[in-house]
Order: structure tokens, then sequence, then C-alpha cells
């Protein structure tokens, strides 16, 4: 039977990671839970035996249930009526299966009804999901929006709204309105206190809503007379079973069909106020989104390995001239290249996870007590990571699980194109990635200026001190000059002065940082588990050498009086 966890040690190699030992004695706070909890684990193996055991019941579930739902599901979509929702059959065997096998609230403290779970392996359930159907993805890891729910609601909204995550109901954030989009600043959703009934009132429309019609909603609205920018907004908890929001519609996609995208009308609805006033946009909602933004690199990772499974199948299968055209090098060579993106999307994945990890652990102790000065500085370090990095894993790896699944089509020849295939699916369902939960380049705007202040840069000669088997030298040295390439993009850019001509090429830039840091990553891994990862190395490096080449000539050649070429 179909297990996507077992089939792909990759997984497993990425949970075994050395820095998991610090993230599980954070976590579970030196394993005091173990007194209190008989499934709570007593020590570091007894921690990674329990995420792998879960994974393992992930990967059964997806590959016998979820995937096989998939195309049923994609055909069907959610239903519309009555200004509700009513998901696809195969969405609600979906989240039966899920909810039975008690996958929900991963994160969450036990006490809640949570597993305690740390980011990284609750990531990887995310990916596993979404590579057998993306669309239900959407609905299953929206639950990590308790995350922020957890950090900045407090002790009353805790127990009232955690424990229904962790048994299983759905959440939602409600963010986009029909005339602010990538410009949360322009939320108009109107928040007045009502002080006979002492609770917030909601009123007015958010569009793009994923999973609108979520029992749970976290929602983005103005709360501050005559204000029209960010500091006007605050945070609120919606309730489905307070009533005061309708579906209006739900919007006819191109992929992700078994995800419903809502329109929603809110009337007068109930709310309650998460954390403070005038913290939503400048807060919460960071917070929300960079959370968000891992969990569509996740969603991303598990779509190039659909997109890898799907080609890799076919091109052994498909004969043509007497033999398999797995055996053509114009098809090997685009089954090597998804591979590589894959092996090196999902090493700078669970990277950032890691350093994500790590520094909200750190920030939860220090709501229980004082960070000693040393804890101080580790979440300091820790949060700047994960702050450079999730732009980096968002946008590259949406951008690759893109090319990905074009390419799969293209081994697939004139059978990609029919709707029988899987790969028409994993085609459209990829392309909402680099779109959704802020653009590609919106992950380079939030990723320009670790660029220009050199953190990138001091990230990779970190990397260049890593202990490197003489066998894979050769590479380190390729990634150092091509390191030098980036640095000397970088320097020249910074020299000219010019903002438009910086945010013209920071593109450029924001990829020189990416394939340089996924090589390292790739060469680290390749290190420890040649087998797994030594031919994706090699590739990878030479896509990144003309990948970096590329722009390199770029902007080494490019004149700023040229941007008027460029305008429109």
């Amino acid at each position: 039977m179909p297990n996507f966890y077992t089939e792909h040690p990759e997984l497993k190699f990425h949970l075994n990671n050395p820095m998991m030992e610090r993230i599980c004695q954070l976590k579970e706070r030196d394993y005091r839970d173990k007194d209190e909890y008989d499934y709570a684990p007593q020590d570091y193996a007894d921690a990674v035996d329990s995420y792998d055991k879960v994974l393992e019941i992930t990967g059964e579930i997806t590959g016998e249930v979820i995937a096989a739902n998939a195309e049923g599901v994609d055909q069907e979509g959610p239903h519309h009526a009555n200004g509700r929702v009513e998901y696809a059959s195969g969405t609600k065997a979906n989240l039966d299966a899920m909810v039975k096998a008690g996958l929900n609230g991963m994160t969450m403290p036990r006490r809640f009804g949570g597993l305690n779970f740390p980011i990284t392996p609750y990531t990887m359930c995310a990916e596993i999901v979404a590579q057998a159907d993306a669309g239900f993805g959407n609905i299953w890891s929206l639950q990590d929006c308790i995350e922020t729910l957890y950090e900045f609601g407090n002790e009353d909204q805790h127990s009232r709204f955690i424990p229904r995550i962790c048994a299983g109901e759905t959440m939602s954030m409600d963010l986009t309105e029909p005339d602010a989009g990538s410009d949360l600043q322009s939320v108009m959703l109107k928040a007045t206190y009502d002080e006979a009934n002492g609770c917030w009132r909601l009123n007015g429309v958010k569009r793009f809503i994923t999973n609108g019609d979520a029992n749970i909603h976290l929602v983005l609205a103005r709360s501050e007379e005559g204000t029209h920018d960010g500091r006007g907004l605050s945070m609120f908890i919606y309730d489905k079973n307070d009533g005061g929001v309708d579906v209006r519609r739900i919007e006819n996609k191109l992929g992700i069909h078994g995800s419903p995208t809502c329109e929603l009308v809110y009337k007068n609805a109930k709310a309650e106020l998460c954390g403070d006033r005038k913290l939503g946009l400048i807060k919460y909602v960071m917070a929300l989104m960079n959370g968000a933004r891992l969990g569509i690199a996740a969603q991303s990772v598990g779509l190039s390995q659909a997109a890898y499974d799907e080609a890799v199948a076919y091109a052994k299968d498909r004969k043509q001239f007497g033999k398999a055209i797995i055996e053509f090098p114009a098809v090997y060579d685009m089954l090597a290249a998804i591979k590589a993106k894959l092996d090196a999307g999902r090493a700078l994945l669970y990277q950032t996870s890691r350093y994500v990890d790590i520094y909200k652990a750190l920030d939860d102790i220090a709501r229980e007590r004082k960070l000693t000065p040393e804890e101080r500085q580790e979440q300091k370090r820790y949060a700047k990571l994960a702050d450079s990095f999730t732009p980096l894993a968002k946008g590259m790896n949406s951008e690759y699980a893109n090319q990905n699944a074009y390419d799969c089509i293209q081994v697939h020849g004139g059978s990609g194109f029919m709707m029988e295939y899987a790969c028409q699916r994993i085609y459209r369902d990829a392309r909402i990635t680099s779109i959704y939960e802020g653009t590609t380049q919106l992950q380079t705007v939030a990723a320009i200026r670790y660029v220009t202040n050199g953190s990138y840069a001091a990230t990779l000669h970190e990397f260049e001190a890593v202990p490197c088997a003489p066998e894979y030298e050769v590479y380190l040295d390729r990634i150092k000059e091509m390191t030098r390439k980036f640095e000397a993009c970088t320097a020249a850019v910074k020299e000219a002065q010019n903002q438009e001509l910086l945010d013209f090429v920071a593109r450029r830039l924001y990829e020189m940082a990416a394939v340089n840091i996924m090589s390292h990553l790739l060469l680290q891994d390749a290190g420890k588990a040649p087998e797994l990862f030594g031919k994706s190395l090699d590739v990878y490096v030479n896509y990144a050498e003309a990948e970096v080449e590329k722009h390199f000539n770029f902007i080494r050649k490019f004149k700023a009086e040229e941007l008027a070429n460029y305008r429109h």
C-alpha cells in the first residue's frame, strides 16, 4: 500500500537533523510532560520516534485515502447553498480520516489536546498532505492559524478555542478584501465596539478567503475610526457558531478545486479582540503570514514531489523507438532537474522550519520565565534567520513547483494535456503557490534588505566554514565563486545609490542568494547521505552556476538609464 512518508527517505533524513535535539529539548521543556501525560516523550530518542510514527500514519492516510480521492474532489469541488459551504464528498472523507487519526492541533500543548509537535515534523505532514492533494492541504493545514491565537490570545481564548481545533474544527484567516489584496494597509472591514453586549461587531466584505466557511476565523479589521493605514487595524476572532457571516459565493478557480475560496459578507457579526488594538497588521498578521508562507513552501515541495513521482512513473512506462523514454537524454535531463530542485527546495524548507522552531520555542518559554542572556541571544539569532529564510523558502519553492509541474507535463508529452492524467491537476494546483500568501515579487521585497545589509552573505560565509568531505571540495569551491559573484553584484547595485535600480534588479539578487544557500545546504546533505543527495548536488550546482552567471552578466552590464526602456 502506498505511504507518502516511508516512500521518501529524504523526509526521515531531515527529521533526524542534529538541530532537532535542541528543538525537542526546548519544545518539551526538558521533557517535563512525561510525568503528567503517558504519551509524552521520555527523551529525545522517544520524541523523534513519536514524530516518525505520526508521519508514518500521515503517509498512510495520504497514500491510501487522500490521494485516492484527489481526482474526484477536483472534479466535484465544494458546493454553495444558503450562504454556506459544503465540502466535496471526498474532502469530507479526508477530514474524517485525519480527525480520527488525531492529526489536528499538532503543534499545540498537550493540555489543550494537542500533540505538542515542533513546527518541523508538522511541516513534513503538510508537505505529505499536499503531495496527495494540494487543495485539501489548504483546509487541513490552516489549523496552523491557531499558532497566532496561541501566541497573542489570552488564557480564556486559549481554553475556549484551541481544544476545538485539536478536536478537528477548521480555521481560516480573513485578510484580503476586494480593494485590499497585497496592500493590507487598505483593509476597511469595520470593527465597532458594542457597549451594550460587551463585544465587537464586524461589518464589510472579505474576498479570496481560503476555507472561508471555517469554524473559527482570524479577521483583520479596522477598529480605529478615521484611520486609513496599518496603525488602525486590529485582529479579531470570529466564531461561526455566533452567526453573522454569510458566504456570498465560492470562486471558480483554475486549481486547488477542493479548497473553497470564498467571498464573505460580515453583517454585524459578533467577534472578540485578539491581543491588543492597533497591532493587527503591524504584529499579528506578520506572524500569521510568516507561518502561512512556510505552509505554502511545504505545499510547493509536496507538489514538486508529486510532479517528480508522476514524471518518473510515466517515463519508465512509456516506450518510444523501442525503449522507455526515461533512457533518452532529453527526458532524463528534465527528470534530474526536477529532482535537484525538489531536493534543494526541501533542504531550504526544513532549514527554515528548524530556525522557526528554535525561536518560537524560546518565545513561548519567555512567557513562563525570564530567558537567560544566552537564550535571549539564541532567540534573537534564530528569529533573524527565520525571518530572512522564510521569503526564500516560500518564493523559490513555489517557483520550483511551477517549473517542475510544467516539466512533468512535458515528460508526458501529448498525454500530459489530457485530463485523465494527474499531471494536469498538479500543474493547475501549483500555479497559485507563487501568488497567494504574498507573490514571489513580495517575497523579494521581504528579502531584499537581507541582501543589502549583508545577512545572506554572512550566512553563506558561515556555511563555507562547515567541514566538507574531500570528494566534495570541488563543489564548495564552485559555490564560493558563485557567492563572490553575488557579493560583487550586490556591491555594484548599492554603490549606484539608485532605489529604482535596486528595486528593478532585486529579484535577480534574491535568486542569486537563494541558489547559493540551497547549493550549500545540498552540499551539507550530500556529505551526510550521498546515496540520497549526491546526484542532486551535482545537477543543482550545475543549474545554480548557470543561474548566477545569467544574473551576474545582466547586472554587471545593465545601466540605470536603460530603465526607461522597461517602463510602460
